[in-house]
């Protein structure tokens, strides 16, 4: 079930107070609001981000059902698709992350690597996108941005080279 208050910068107005500093903190939930297991997640992505991502990112982990439905209310398309991105027009929220742990997992089996390196793949993609970039249409700007900090932080093939089938390792 997707929860009424995900994504939360689309519904619930968070003071930018909550920001401590100018860093970038990552809350990671379950999708319903529950802290996910492991904080690694979070210290991969604050330490690897650009460094001008500032702001307060929540990733939830969701079920591919939870994806889908996610999936058609936001872009009209009737699938669990692996990342979705939620930008916040609030002061110190940069946005949500929407990631399906299924879809994540069917594609590191696809691709010979971990489930965790997947997700991580996944939530660069995704704060990526909360930073502005926009694959679709910048010319090729954010697939050089994902390359670069994918090979900085050790992680294979980005995602979007993966779908135009050209990258370097």
């Amino acid at each position: 079930m997707v929860p009424t208050t995900f994504p939360r910068c689309q519904n619930t107005p968070r003071p930018s107070a909550r920001i401590k500093s100018a860093s970038l903190r990552v809350t990671v939930t379950d999708g319903r609001g529950r802290p996910w297991p492991s904080a690694a997640l979070a210290r991969w992505l604050t330490a690897h981000a650009p460094a001008r991502a500032r702001g307060e990112v929540t990733i939830a982990v969701v079920s591919d059902a939870a994806m889908r439905k996610l999936n058609a209310s936001f872009r009209q398309a009737d699938y669990a698709t692996d990342v979705l991105s939620f930008p916040s027009d609030v002061r110190g929220v940069l946005g949500d992350i929407a990631i399906a742990r299924g879809v994540a997992a069917r594609q590191a089996r696809r691709l010979g690597h971990p489930e965790a390196t997947e997700i991580k793949v996944l939530a660069l993609h995704g704060l990526l996108h909360l930073l502005g970039y926009d694959h679709e249409a910048d010319s090729g700007q954010m697939q050089r941005a994902e390359e670069r900090l994918r090979r900085q932080a050790g992680l294979p093939v980005g995602l979007i080279a993966r779908v135009r089938g050209s990258h370097t390792q």
